[in-house]
């Protein structure tokens, strides 16, 4: 029963972001025609081209078919992840975009890694501790949301890569034990913000499990502190932060971009910043398009891992 309700909250899940996508799959499409001079105008940039290199062009992308038409060619495409050729490279987007998207992915996992490591410890230490380290915690929190990772990354530049070489100051690496040297840098970067944001959902988290009667009862049963608050507290506190785990992926995607052309890394991030500066909107709405559906499936994750963190959530009722 709990599988089938489990399975039908995920189908309905699924279906409003089905909607939301194709909502912003309309309005990435849309880019072009917002682009000062249109489409043609936006793709050319300043190109000098000739009437035939122009007419294939225009042929080649429909550009002189209706909206609605273009639209809906390009989203039967877009559905088999097929976005066109780059005007840039003439490579398909496809090919351009997996070239590019295994040092992204590896830094993702890498800063969200650093992140938890040290934000949920934080966030639980800074819950139990209503002191001078609560406050410290809280001030190094504030610190990591507001710095900008373009400034901390270039701190770290200065530092750790110019000043003390420990660390390369710029590419992927080759192998995984290159990639983990040349990107320690960019994911402790990217992973300061997302940290600061982990601290802060967890510490409201767990203060306020800390609060709740049965955490009284078992200390008062006489449970050992290490169970009440690593099973009782800690387990009902992932909830929230579970739920903020839309919020961290996005901040962790738009981090992304300044840290990749921080590091030059060539990753997604560092692709998106040249699709915008070469105009080059096919791969524009690739990356935006493959962006949007990361952030989409890792909300319906995110809410599917609620039955596994606390088993009293009903699926059943939270689709009625």
């Amino acid at each position: 029963m709990k599988l089938w309700a489990t399975l039908r909250f995920a189908g309905k899940r699924l279906a409003a972001l089905l909607v939301l996508l194709l909502v912003v799959s309309f309005l990435v499409f849309a880019l072009l025609y917002l682009a000062p001079g249109g489409p043609l105008a936006a793709m050319i940039g300043d190109r000098q081209l000739s009437p035939d290199s122009i007419a294939e062009l225009t042929r080649k992308y429909g550009l002189d078919q209706p909206f609605l038409v273009q639209y809906a060619e390009w989203l039967g495409h877009a559905v088999r992840f097929d976005f066109g050729d780059s005007i840039t490279t003439g490579t398909p987007v496809r090919s351009v975009i997996l070239e590019h998207a295994g040092s992204t992915i590896f830094l993702s996992f890498y800063a969200l890694f650093l992140a938890l490591v040290f934000g949920l410890p934080a966030g639980v230490l800074a819950a139990l501790k209503k002191n001078g380290l609560d406050r410290g915690v809280v001030a190094v929190s504030v610190f990591g949301i507001s710095a900008p990772a373009f400034f901390t990354g270039v701190v770290f530049l200065y530092v750790f890569a110019v000043r003390l070489k420990w660390f390369p100051s710029y590419g992927e690496g080759e192998g995984f034990a290159g990639a983990v040297w040349h990107l320690t840098l960019p994911a402790i970067t990217l992973a300061i913000s997302v940290t600061a944001l982990i601290v802060k959902f967890t510490r409201t988290a767990m203060s306020q499990a800390l609060e709740q009667d049965y955490v009284a009862f078992a200390r008062a049963r006489g449970v050992p502190a290490w169970r009440v608050i690593g099973v009782h507290a800690f387990r009902n506190a992932l909830v929230p932060v579970i739920t903020a785990a839309g919020l961290v992926l996005t901040a962790t995607l738009g981090g992304v971009v300044l840290v990749e052309v921080t590091f030059n890394v060539g990753g997604l991030g560092a692709l998106l910043v040249r699709s915008v500066t070469q105009r080059d909107m096919p791969l524009l709405e690739g990356l935006t398009l493959v962006a949007a559906t990361l952030v989409i499936v890792a909300n319906l994750a995110a809410d599917l891992l609620y039955s596994l963190v606390d088993p009293r959530i009903r699926f059943d009722r939270m689709s009625s």
